[in-house]
């Protein structure tokens, strides 16, 4: 049923529709971060809650 729903939007309703799902779940990770983090502490923490891997250690340049 869920399915038939989902699947009577259009594309671009579909694309719209995850895309804020996904900023949704941005911000809630964002909003869970500790404050203090440096940025490059941030972009690690944020990259790994996303997506369940670490950044390569090189990812940063120095």
């Amino acid at each position: 049923m869920q399915n038939d729903l989902w699947m009577k939007r259009t594309p671009q309703e579909r694309a719209r529709f995850a895309s804020a799902m996904f900023a949704a779940a941005r911000q809630t990770i964002i909003a869970s971060l500790p404050k203090h983090l440096s940025e490059q502490e941030f972009k690690k923490q944020l990259f790994f809650r996303t997506y369940g891997e670490h950044l390569p250690n090189d990812f940063f340049k120095d």
